[in-house]
C-alpha cells in the first residue's frame, strides 16, 4: 500500500522549503526593524490552557492528545457506555495542540511576568493545528507568524502594527493589500443600540461571515440566534457601508451617539486611521469595515484582517485585535495586549500566484568536487573542508560514478564550478577549475581556488 499523509497537511520539497524561508525571513527581518523579540512556546499544552478561549466554534477544532498508556483506565464506564464524546474527552486527554500563538503567548507571559520587561515586544514563528475542513488555503497544520505588544493600552501600537503590514507586504512585492480595521467597543456598542446585548458573540460571529455567505444568510443566522426582525432592521446600514473612512466614521457616531462604549470605540479607531493617513503608507489601502468581527472570544478594541489584493482569490492573509483582558483568564488582571498574524500559507499561494517567487534561490553548493575514486576523494575532502571554513559551499560527489553522471548532476542543480582532481592534479597539487556557465577551464593551487571561489 503506498504511504500517504493526513488530509491539512503537507510535505515541502527544497524549492517550497526556499520559498516559504523567503517569507518567514523577510517578516521577522520587519518584526525586529519594529523592535520585537523572539519567543517560542511548546506545541502542545494542558487542554485548560486552550480550552474556552476561542469561542465555541474554535473549541471543537482543538486537536486533542490521548493521554499516555491506558488512557481508558480512569474513564467513567458510564459515559464510555453512553458515548458521551464531551465528558469523555476531559477524562481521557489532558493535553491539545496549541490552536493559536496568542493564548500560549498570554500563558508565557502570566508565567514568567518576573522576567518581562514591560511593555514586551514578542515575536513567535511556529506551526498551530486546526481540526478543520481543509481547503485551498485553509490547512490543519499550518505556521502562524505573530507579533505581540503586552502591557501598554497606547494607540501607538495599533497605528505600528499597521505600519508593519504594510513594510512586510511592500517587501514581499504585494502591493495594494488591503488592511481592514474595525473596533470591538463599535461591536458592542451596535449590539447595546438594538437590544441585543446578550447576543454579543452571536451577533459578531454572523456579522463576521457577510463577505462569505452574504447579506440574506447572516439575517437568517442571526434569527436562529434569537435576535429579533426589529434588531436587525436597525443594523441594515450595516450592510452597505460605502463612504470613505472618514464618513463611515461619522456614520457611526450618529448611529452610537447613545452608547457610551460605541462612542469611545468611534473616537479609538478615528484617532488610528487619522493618524495613518497623516504618516501614509508605501503601498497598502486601510480601510473601515464594520462587519469585521472575528469570531473570537478575546478581543476587546481594535480589530485588523488583511485583504490580499484585487483579483487573487483567497481570504484572510493577516489578522489580529487587542485583547486587554486576555491574561486575565489566567490570574494576571490588568494587562493590555494587541497583536497581529501573519497567515505564511496563504501569502505562499498569494505570491505563487502573482509569479512573485523568481528572486528566491534554491540553496546549493557553489562548487562540486568531481569523484574519481578513494585517494581523488581525500585530496579533494582537504580542499573542501579549507573552503567551508571560509563559509564556501562546497560539495563532493559520494560516489566515483561516470564523469557524464556527475556532471548532469551539476546540471541539474545548477551549481556554478566544479573542480577535477585526477592523478595528475594530486602530484602537481593543482585543482581543475571548471566556470558550468562559460565552459572555461583553470588549474589553480589551493590559495588561488579559494580566492576564486570567494
Amino acid at each position: 500500500m503506498k504511504p500517504s499523509i493526513p488530509k491539512g497537511t503537507r510535505d515541502f520539497s527544497p524549492t517550497e522549503v526556499a520559498n516559504r524561508t523567503y517569507i518567514i525571513n523577510t517578516i521577522k527581518t520587519a518584526f525586529e526593524t519594529f523592535g520585537f523579540q523572539p519567543i517560542e512556546t511548546p506545541s502542545f499544552e494542558n487542554s485548560d490552557t486552550l480550552m474556552g478561549k476561542y469561542g465555541d466554534e474554535g473549541d471543537r477544532l482543538i486537536f486533542k492528545i490521548l493521554n499516555s498508556g491506558d488512557f481508558l483506565a480512569k474513564a467513567d464506564d458510564k459515559l464510555i457506555q453512553e458515548k458521551d464524546s464531551l465528558k469523555l474527552t476531559s477524562q481521557i486527554s489532558e493535553k491539545a495542540l496549541r490552536y493559536d500563538l496568542t493564548v500560549p503567548f498570554a500563558r508565557y507571559v502570566v508565567q514568567h511576568q518576573n522576567e518581562i520587561t514591560f511593555p514586551f515586544k514578542r515575536y513567535q514563528v511556529q506551526p498551530v493545528w486546526r481540526a478543520d475542513r481543509p481547503q485551498k488555503g485553509r490547512f490543519r497544520e499550518f505556521y502562524q507568524c505573530d507579533a505581540d505588544v503586552v502591557g501598554s493600552q497606547s494607540l501607538w501600537q495599533e497605528v505600528e502594527f499597521i505600519q508593519l503590514y504594510d513594510t512586510v507586504f511592500t517587501k514581499l512585492g504585494l502591493s495594494e493589500t488591503t488592511i481592514k480595521i474595525n473596533n470591538r467597543k463599535i461591536l458592542s456598542g451596535i449590539a447595546e443600540v438594538i437590544g441585543a446585548q446578550d447576543k454579543l458573540i452571536d451577533f459578531t460571529v454572523a456579522l463576521d461571515k457577510l463577505d462569505k455567505i452574504g447579506q440574506q444568510k447572516v439575517q437568517e443566522e442571526m434569527l436562529s440566534k434569537g435576535i429579533t426582525e426589529e434588531a436587525i432592521e436597525k443594523v441594515q446600514p450595516l450592510f452597505s457601508f460605502n463612504g470613505t473612512n472618514s464618513e463611515n466614521l461619522d456614520a457611526l457616531a450618529l448611529m452610537l451617539a447613545t452608547s457610551e462604549e460605541g462612542t469611545k470605540g468611534v473616537e479609538e479607531l478615528r484617532f488610528v486611521i487619522n493618524t495613518v493617513t497623516n504618516l501614509g503608507l508605501q503601498s497598502a489601502n486601510l480601510e473601515v469595515d464594520v462587519t469585521l468581527a472575528r469570531g473570537l472570544n478575546y478581543y476587546t478594541g481594535a480589530i485588523f484582517e488583511v485583504a490580499a489584493p484585487k483579483g487573487v482569490k483567497m481570504g484572510s492573509i493577516g489578522g489580529g485585535g487587542r485583547y486587554d483582558d486576555l491574561t486575565g483568564i489566567f490570574g494576571m488582571k490588568d494587562v493590555s495586549g494587541v497583536g497581529i498574524s501573519f497567515g505564511l500559507d496563504r501569502i505562499y499561494l498569494v505570491l505563487e500566484e502573482l509569479g512573485l517567487f523568481k528572486s528566491v534561490d534554491l540553496p546549493k553548493p557553489k562548487v562540486l568536487f568531481v569523484n574519481f575514486g578513494e585517494n581523488e576523494a581525500l585530496y579533494s575532502m582537504k580542499a573542501i573542508s579549507k573552503l567551508r571554513a571560509k563559509g564556501i559551499k562546497s560539495e563532493l560527489f559520494p560516489d566515483a560514478a561516470k564523469m557524464k553522471k556527475q556532471m548532469n548532476y551539476a546540471n541539474k542543480r545548477e551549481i556554478e564550478f566544479v573542480v577535477i582532481v585526477g592523478s595528475q592534479e594530486i602530484d602537481n597539487e593543482v585543482y581543475t577549475l571548471k566556470n558550468m556557465i562559460s565552459g572555461e577551464q583553470t588549474k589553480c593551487s589551493l590559495s588561488e581556488l579559494i580566492n576564486e571561489l570567494h
